[in-house]
């Protein structure tokens, strides 16, 4: 008898069955014995009906005990549901049989416990590593009792000519294999080590526990050698027949990953989505091989079984779980909505087809490359035949990593015609974070400059490459680069008699995935944002009617949305002299020389690009003023953008009317605002007659067909309601709902349904209040808010008064110890820049201290950086996550360093 002696585990869940065996692996008539942690009892002893049956199954060197989240959560009365975690034959601690079992018989032993056990049905099976491939080949076999399927880290494909995980190959080594499975604990030892954060000692302790002693590991052994590494092993057959009978699954499924896996990586997670491309999917960034165990599992999978519907059998997804998916809710399907390129199109065949479309410019001053609006056209059609004949078409994801200007402009175009996702994840987010989108994104091509396509043969990128530019032979073989952007749009003009007049392509679906576009990582990891073909075209007509910018305007795009947004606008489009991946690169004269090169009449730059501006206008020729003189109208957007600044930049650009859109990656714009409009709100907030005005940045009202919200903060900093309120001065989590806001964050199932659990809005993350006028003011964003004793307190308000000292640049507030009683500090950035970090000189904390209550805040401390740290992509979105640890750590007494 096993005496159940774990922690985490309820004894009355440890139960042993005998069960007769049918499988190969036996001789006819023989019964084994199986450990299984069962609730079933536990539940009928306290008088629960289960809704059906979690049939779990570990994978190798684990045991049923990996599951006992599962079981713990089954067993409440909130969700009761049958949790039976089976130890396999050979392992836990199940009867250890003498024999090789191979995956056939493994899946005919499932079976046989099954129907000793008597589960009819609805049953969802879940499956990690190899226990994975089993239950989803129990799956295949008993469609009538499956109701849905869960899985994490595992793989039911091999892909052809790919090599199995080296941390596989190694334990498969015949001078490795017996060694490391079977006569020492190592492989369980090191699949242990894989726990990201680490297990504790008697959680280790307890996987361990039933293999100790090589007696007891000989099923671990066996494990390993019947992976089937190619199509000679004896296991292949099955394995194949598993993998293709998932395909035909008709039940809800849910996948939930550890992208830092050395074994299932990404690319065995992206063929089961190819397999069951409408199951649900969460990445959980920072896990690894042991999911289960780095993060709650049990509640993800337990708010997934109670949106399935009826227990009473095979399952479909409820009708609502499209607006948990989609935001703003089912749309109408079909025609009626021109897709983004159609401006182009329709200006490439009129009068204006001979005018400059797309231009990038030269360090020099001069145009580097342009294209006229046919030539674009042409150069389009052309690459689409070329990028279709190398195998890119409907769905096919594909990473582009290209600078704005002409050629990114073309491939973009050439790509969404198709039907392509274009994944668009730039330099911005640093390498680890730009390793870890792309990965997570799983491309089937990736298109990049030399040094994009540098980083992926040493990154490890996936995705067949295909470079710009041709390159030599040896160049080509070191990066495996199949081809190039030049030779595909070769082969696409010879493959099409029509080129260089194409008639028009097929349009997309107008609600198939267009684009992931990822967020900026300033408060987490970056997330990859879905956008579809409709609400792509939303958000260029709404940057239209909202900016009233028609076709034939001329903007210099010196941010890198809308570097790709110009053409879909029908506007003439010229890329600066600047690494548009570091805004603050974009000087006076570069703008003025891109500006003058099409009498630009629209400027696109970030907050941090303009602050450079400014700071080199001094070079500026009077050729140039002239240039800047004729702009109409200044956009800057990433991050909030002082009134200091902008008063600053309307004397370079006198003409222009300068607006500062509110808006994220998730939905660009929300709000807008001029700087007249920023002066009007400030001596509202000043005069304190209009209700709500004051205590944040002013991003004005909401654009054409957006609405805007508030879900108010509660006593501990959170927004847990689901009632949207409107009413002026009230401060909480701000909603907005717009055609143009994403349709979903990639394989983030769970960030998705959070994002839309107020149905028919997005909760941004960000904090604000409306006015009685219908204003915006953001406040900081919701992770940041500081809750002191007795206090909210949301840190831009704060903020805002103490950068009006004169010896201060820029400010952040942020808390610090444990919620409740967090302490508010202020960071300053001093002018001039202090030497050294650490707590501020007397006097100005003094008066750091001042401002702050003025403003309802008090301050416990002040502290002092030559420079805050901000996100890589705007250079301008202070990093408060990182300031509040760095201050912590200085507040108890460790050396200051640098934040």
């Amino acid at each position: 008898m096993v005496t159940a002696d774990w922690p985490g585990v309820d004894p009355e869940w440890s139960r042993e069955i005998d069960v007769a065996s049918t499988s190969a692996a036996d001789s006819p008539g023989t019964v084994r014995r199986w450990h299984l942690l069962d609730n079933g009892a536990q539940l009928a002893r306290r008088g629960l009906a289960p809704a059906g049956t979690l049939l779990c199954v570990h994978g190798n060197p684990t045991w049923s005990y990996l599951w006992r989240t599962l079981l713990a959560a089954g067993s409440g009365r909130e969700h009761p549901w049958r949790v039976v975690a089976v130890d396999q034959l050979d392992m836990g601690f199940s009867e250890r049989t003498g024999t090789f079992r191979r995956l056939e018989d493994r899946i005919n032993d499932l079976g046989d416990l099954t129907a000793a056990l008597g589960l009819d049905g609805p049953v969802v099976t879940v499956g990690h590593d190899w226990g994975g491939v089993i239950s989803l080949g129990w799956a295949v076999a008993h469609p009538q009792q499956l109701a849905g399927v869960v899985l994490t880290n595992t793989a039911v494909h091999q892909p052809s000519g790919a090599r199995i995980p080296p941390a596989l190959r190694l334990a498969l080594h015949p001078a490795v294999h017996r060694w490391g499975t079977t006569g020492t604990d190592t492989f369980l030892r090191v699949t242990h080590a894989l726990a990201r954060p680490p297990l504790a000692p008697d959680v280790r302790g307890a996987f361990m526990a039933p293999y100790r002693g090589a007696g007891r590991r000989a099923g671990v052994g066996n494990f390993v050698a019947d992976i089937p590494a190619d199509a000679s092993h004896p296991s292949f057959p099955t394995l194949s027949r598993v993998a293709e009978g998932v395909r035909g699954l008709r039940v809800p499924a849910l996948m939930l990953w550890g992208p830092r896996d050395p074994i299932f990586s990404d690319r065995y997670l992206k063929d089961l989505i190819g397999r069951l491309p409408d199951a649900k999917v969460h990445r959980f960034e920072g896990a690894g091989h042991l999911v289960a165990e780095d993060r709650d599992i049990a509640a993800p999978v337990f708010e997934w079984l109670a949106g399935r519907g009826p227990a009473d059998g095979p399952a479909e997804e409820l009708a609502d779980d499209t607006v948990l998916e989609h935001g703003t809710g089912p749309q109408e399907p079909g025609a009626g909505v021109p897709p983004l390129w159609a401006p182009l199109a329709e200006l490439a065949a009129g009068p204006a087809a001979g005018d400059t479309a797309v231009a990038e410019m030269a360090t020099d001053g001069s145009v580097g490359r342009s294209l006229s609006w046919q030539q674009l056209e042409q150069n389009i059609a052309a690459l689409a035949a070329g990028l279709q004949d190398a195998g890119v078409g409907n769905g096919t994801r594909v990473s582009l990593m290209v600078p704005p200007g002409v050629d990114l402009t073309v491939v973009l175009y050439a790509c969404l015609r198709l039907g392509a996702v274009v994944i668009v994840a730039d330099a911005g987010l640093g390498t680890r974070g730009l390793s870890r989108a792309v990965k997570g994104a799983t491309p089937d091509f990736l298109i990049g400059i030399d040094k994009a396509l540098a980083a992926a043969s040493v990154l490890g990128w996936p995705g067949r490459r295909i470079s710009v530019r041709d390159l030599p032979a040896r160049r080509r073989r070191l990066l495996a680069v199949e081809t190039s952007l030049a030779a595909l749009a070769r082969r696409g003009a010879g493959l099409s008699p029509e080129l260089p007049c194409p008639g028009p392509a097929p349009v997309p679906d107008p609600d198939a995935p267009a684009a992931v576009l990822f967020t900026s990582g300033s408060t987490g990891p970056a997330k990859g944002v879905v956008y579809t073909h409709r609400r792509l075209s939303a958000m260029r007509d709404t940057v239209a009617a909202t900016l009233e910018i028609r076709r034939g305007a001329r903007l210099v795009a010196g941010f890198a949305p809308f570097a790709l947004l110009g053409p879909a606008l029908g506007a003439v489009s010229v890329t600066p002299a600047m690494d548009v991946t570091a805004p603050r690169t974009l000087t006076a004269s570069a703008l003025a020389h891109a500006a003058a090169a099409i009498d630009a009449t629209v400027v696109f730059a970030s907050p941090a690009a303009l602050r450079n501006v400014l700071a080199t206008r001094a070079g500026l020729s009077r050729a140039g003023h002239e240039a800047l003189g004729r702009v109409e109208l200044l956009l800057s957007a990433g991050a909030p953008v002082p009134e200091a600044l902008l008063a600053d930049v309307q004397r370079l650009l006198p003409r222009a009317s300068l607006h500062t859109p509110y808006g994220m990656t998730e939905a660009l714009p929300v709000t807008d605002i001029s700087l007249e409009q920023i002066r009007a709100a400030a001596a509202d907030a000043a005069a304190g007659t209009l209700a709500g005005a004051g205590n944040g940045v002013c991003v004005g009202r909401p654009v054409q067909g957006a609405r805007v919200a508030i879900i108010p903060l509660a006593a501990d900093g959170t927004a847990p309601g689901n009632e949207p309120v409107g009413e002026p001065g009230v401060t909480g989590e701000i909603l907005i709902s717009a055609p143009h806001v994403k349709e979903a964050y990639d394989r983030l199932w769970l960030t998705q349904r959070e994002s839309v659990r107020t149905a028919g809005w997005h909760r941004t993350g960000d904090v604000g209040h409306l006015d009685a006028a219908g204003r915006l003011w953001v406040e900081g964003r919701l992770v940041h808010v500081v809750t002191a004793p007795g206090a909210v307190v949301t840190p831009v308000g704060a903020e805002q008064a103490i950068e009006h000292l004169d010896d201060v640049g820029t400010a952040a507030v942020v808390g610090v110890g444990p919620s409740g009683t967090q302490a508010v500090v202020a960071v300053v950035e001093t002018v001039p820049p202090v030497r050294r970090a650490g707590p501020a000189a007397p006097q100005l904390a003094g008066r750091v201290r001042d401002a702050a209550r003025a403003a309802g805040v008090s301050v416990s401390a002040v502290l002092a950086v030559p420079s805050q740290p901000t996100d890589i992509r705007h250079n301008a979105k202070i990093d408060r996550s990182r300031l509040a640890r760095w201050a912590s750590a200085v507040l108890a007494g460790g050396r200051p360093g640098t934040p």
